[in-house]
């Protein structure tokens, strides 16, 4: 894709805009959402990345929309894994509950910013490095036998960016509203949101080394890696608080995630075999790759619900039903959690 410079400056300015109106929407009334309010904006940007893609299928041709169908629902499936991280980050750290919006939206945009610097230098180092292909075939290959083995408990774990911001800037012992930084005696503090926007932001930095070599396994086009991941990325905040409660019921995710990245992974050798003239090597087109990625989606979440549903009608029913919950709240990630740890 041989796009002008005038492309890339629309697309960025719609996202900033988008960015922005959500931004303005949780500062004027900081809350935690509610279940209708989640499913709206999932909606609206699971709809607004369906229509890039039709409008790209359109004018650049069906395998380009192709790649952008493939490559976005493949960083959506895996950025759902980040929100099991994500709600030990907000536990561990008490954020509290009317600013976990401002605390995601904020990581997030650290998150798209740093996947940003990431994606460029490897589109660089793709096109003037051909064996990078073999190498992160066989890294996605290795992840997903990781994702298939035993499932250690999820731990968060400081990363070097946050220790290295804990270690320079002073911070306060307690959060002082939705403010990052504060003054006290005359000395001025950052405050424990700064440290849990951080904490998200570079934490999924991590997750994105095996979800950017997975997507350059599916297309080699800047752009397209660059708009599916700010798609998968934008609406990863709403998706938190309406997914929270499922999150538990996915019990075969790892093993949907794992089929899709050794997919990928062999995608990648193969290809890199063929171009280096290997003949019995083929490239498999996006078409199937569209079709693994997303008959993996269906029967993982399919299979799982099914599991969980069986699971409970043999579980002992509960003797009182916990209270504090309407249909028009949903239940938190923190109380999914906490009812797995009890159980």
């Amino acid at each position: 894709m041989n796009l002008p410079g005038w492309v890339w400056a629309v697309t960025i300015t719609a996202f900033l805009v988008m960015i922005a109106i959500d931004f303005y929407l949780v500062a004027r009334n900081p809350r935690d959402p509610s279940f209708r309010e989640c499913v709206a904006w999932v909606s609206f940007y699971i709809m607004a990345a369906v229509v890039f893609g039709l409008i790209l299928t359109g004018t650049a041709g069906a395998t380009y929309g192709g790649q952008f169908f493939a490559g976005w629902l493949t960083e959506y499936s895996l950025s759902v894994d980040n929100l099991f991280v994500f709600v030990i980050i907000m536990s561990r750290f008490a954020v509290p509950v009317q600013y976990r919006q401002k605390v995601l939206l904020i990581g997030i945009v650290i998150a798209l910013l740093l996947r940003g610097v990431f994606i460029a230098a490897g589109a660089q180092a793709i096109t003037r490095f051909d064996w990078l292909f073999y190498l992160f075939g066989a890294f996605l290959i290795y992840t997903a036998i990781k994702l298939v083995g035993p499932q250690q408990e999820d731990e968060f774990s400081e990363n070097v960016a946050l220790r290295a911001v804990r270690r320079v800037l002073p911070t306060t012992e307690s959060y002082h509203g939705a403010s990052v930084l504060t003054r006290i005696d005359g000395r001025r503090m950052v405050t424990p949101m700064l440290i849990v926007m951080v904490a998200i932001g570079t934490t999924d930095l991590l997750f994105a080394l095996d979800s950017i070599p997975a997507i350059f396994g599916l297309t080699q086009e800047p752009y397209l890696v660059f708009t599916a991941n700010t798609f998968a990325l934008m609406g990863l905040r709403q998706l938190y608080f309406l997914i929270g409660a499922l999150l538990d019921r996915l019990v075969y995710l790892s093993k949907g995630l794992a089929l899709i990245l050794a997919f990928i992974g062999v995608k990648l050798v193969l290809e890199a075999l063929h171009h280096d003239g290997v003949g019995w090597a083929p490239e498999v087109p996006i078409l199937a790759s569209l079709a693994v990625i997303i008959g993996t989606l269906l029967v993982t979440t399919v299979a799982s619900l099914l599991k969980t549903r069986r699971d409970g009608q043999r579980a002992p029913q509960p003797t009182a039903v916990p209270t504090g919950t309407t249909d028009d709240q949903p239940r938190t990630p923190e109380v999914a959690m906490a009812e797995r740890d009890a159980s």
